[in-house]
């Protein structure tokens, strides 16, 4: 759903994006004029309702099934494969939710289908759900959320942009530069980078993260070996990097994925960090446990479960006020698979 959402639907039916452009706000605002909830100064608010009788907009279904009804519940979306990352931040999320007094409606699905995820959206509002988040690293998923009419306001964690959407993520730019510069910091000139698939908004970030600081320091990029952060994705980018020979180090894009570089290393007797330095990102359990235990970015996802709950609470408080909370940086966590250059055995 990549074009405007803010049009009639296929039908001609005007939407709820339709009458935010001409009232000039946000849908989320719409949607609190709609179920009468504070936070919208009175002049928008007659605003919003002249713009309704323009366009004779009527609720969609199940935004009429929960205006102006209080479930002290929210609907909880995990859309793809149940990985450490997004799990962990599911279950910071219902316990901060629990800790605030508010129950949650989950919905599960393994691999991100945008009928799926809509009807998910649609059974959740029919439930009367206050809010719902969305917890997937694929951009699709954004994307699908952002162009749904779903009468209550949606929360996603996702580290790009997410227009009409209320956003949480760790910069995942910022904590790709870091581990780069450290690598670079060890006197490391050549490095690779084995990246997460295409569809993945974390793994773009990343990107960007390791080329600006190449670039900062006028070395040499070459095209990232794509995986799909599984340990085997890792263990091919493993042997291609030995087989080339010209990384003297590499950044890869998660643990899972590292676990499968060092693999291939031991089974080519090609030494960590003796011959490659090898930084991964996300500091899962497993991570300090590797051979060697393993450099990487710290990403704490309880607390970024927690975010994503405090997010809610403020939107639903004060949706116009409500900021995004998406400035925390990974933590450095330095362990034996990288080394200084001039250490490395001949």
């Amino acid at each position: 759903m990549s074009g405007d959402p803010a049009v009639t639907d296929a039908t001609g039916v005007p939407t709820m994006f339709d009458v935010a452009r001409r009232a000039g706000v946000s849908h989320q605002t719409v949607s609190r004029v709609l179920n009468d909830l504070p936070g919208v100064a009175a002049a928008t608010r007659e605003r919003v309702r002249a713009a309704m009788a323009e366009l004779n907009y009527a609720p969609s279904p199940t935004a009429r099934a929960m205006a102006g009804r209080r479930s002290g519940s929210i609907g909880l979306i995990q859309a793809g494969r149940p990985d450490y990352g997004p799990s962990s931040a599911a279950l910071g999320f219902n316990e901060a939710a629990r800790a605030a007094g508010y129950a949650v409606s989950q919905a599960s699905m393994r691999t991100l289908d945008a009928d799926a995820l809509t009807q998910a959206v649609h059974r959740l509002v029919l439930q009367r759900v206050e809010a719902i988040v969305l917890i997937s690293g694929e951009r699709e998923g954004v994307e699908v959320l952002g162009g749904i009419d779903a009468g209550v306001p949606l929360v996603v964690v996702a580290s790009e942009a997410a227009p009409g959407l209320h956003r949480v993520s760790f910069d995942q730019f910022a904590g790709a530069r870091l581990a780069t510069e450290h690598l670079v910091s060890l006197g490391h000139r050549r490095i690779v980078h084995v990246s997460g698939p295409a569809d993945s908004m974390d793994a773009a970030e990343r990107r960007r993260g390791f080329a600006a600081a190449l670039a900062e320091h006028g070395l040499e990029q070459r095209e990232p070996i794509v995986g799909d952060w599984l340990p085997a994705s890792g263990y091919a980018a493993g042997r291609r990097i030995i087989d080339d020979g010209w990384a003297g180090a590499a950044f890869i894009g998660n643990d899972h994925m590292a676990l499968g570089v060092l693999r291939a290393c031991a089974e080519a007797g090609v030494p960590v960090p003796g011959a490659l330095s090898v930084v991964g990102f996300d500091d899962i359990p497993e991570a300090a446990y590797f051979t060697p235990p393993l450099t990487t970015m710290r990403q704490d996802f309880d607390s970024l479960g927690r975010d994503v709950m405090a997010t809610v609470v403020e939107v639903l408080r004060d949706e116009a006020s409500a900021t995004d909370r998406t400035s925390r940086v990974p933590d450095l966590v330095v362990r034996g698979s990288a080394a200084a250059l001039r250490a490395r055995s001949a």
